[in-house]
């Protein structure tokens, strides 16, 4: 795990349409984009935190970064969503990525979709537990979503919140570490607080449902079952939007299934990667 005192040394900065922009880079081979999602303390170092190596010894160049108002990357002016797409497509520009795959999870998975359908240099798409991606499924699944979004905006920064955050984000509470309590309540504070709170007054994001059935991207969907935010059934229907698209589904397994079911997430991404 990375601590948050090593996190500013460790990573690389770049400026992005004139925001410096936090990134963390391993590994050599096709590139690969990690893109984090938008729940408290999100960022590139505690999304991927057990991704980015492993995926890098599998033959990738992976590159995680924190968007605007993330991590350690500075505070839009703009806190939309849409401003954060044009920022990821705009870091891919800055680092001269003639080619690449993408990878989002939850709220990042809007934004690699996004770009998958807009930027021609996109290799294949994998969509990890989008609520914001997936319809919105029965009222059951409705009732549970709305459920998670009022528990997230209800989250005031401290350890103690912070740790019941995480337990709700994974299945394995073994995983939920006072380091990574820590790092994330570490990422939850300060100006990124005050982002979150910005990214509240946002307008919501430009539906894409439409447009699904069109990407050109070869897609892997991978969803958890124990999800308590996006129930499994909205990720079978994000699938059906999309012809030709896998979907893999886990057991005991919530929210990151990068997290819950790392090593299994590793094989299954690079076969799909070098299929």
């Amino acid at each position: 795990m990375i601590n948050p005192e090593l996190g500013r040394s460790f990573g690389n900065n770049v400026e992005v349409d004139g925001i410096r922009t936090y990134y963390l880079r391993a590994g050599s081979g096709p590139a690969v984009l990690l893109i984090h999602g938008a729940s408290p303390g999100a960022c590139s170092l505690v999304n991927w935190a057990l991704n980015l190596e492993p995926l890098a010894a599998l033959g990738f160049s992976v590159i995680a970064f924190d968007q605007p108002g993330f991590g350690y990357s500075e505070n839009p002016v703009d806190p939309s969503l849409e401003f954060r797409v044009t920022h990821a497509r705009a870091f891919i520009d800055r680092l001269n990525l003639e080619r690449f795959h993408v990878i989002g999870n939850s709220q990042g998975a809007y934004v690699a979709a996004r770009i998958a359908l807009e930027d021609p240099r996109t290799g294949k798409l994998i969509l990890v537990s989008s609520g914001t991606l997936a319809p919105r499924g029965s009222q059951e699944a409705l009732a549970l979503s709305t459920e998670h979004a009022e528990k997230l905006r209800a989250y005031t920064p401290s350890l103690e919140h912070c740790r019941a955050l995480t337990e709700g984000t994974l299945f394995r509470k073994d995983l939920v570490t006072d380091d990574l309590v820590r790092l994330r309540y570490e990422m939850s504070i300060g100006k990124n607080l005050e982002a979150q709170s910005e990214r509240r007054k946002a307008p919501p994001p430009r539906p894409i449902a439409d447009q699904l059935p069109g990407l050109k991207a070869k897609t892997l969907i991978l969803w958890g079952k124990d999800d308590r935010g996006a129930a499994l059934e909205r990720g079978l229907a994000l699938f059906r939007q999309i012809p030709g698209a896998e979907f893999h589904a886990f057991d005991r397994c919530a929210h990151w299934v990068q997290w819950d079911q790392a090593s299994r997430f590793h094989r299954i991404v690079a076969d799909f990667l070098t299929g």
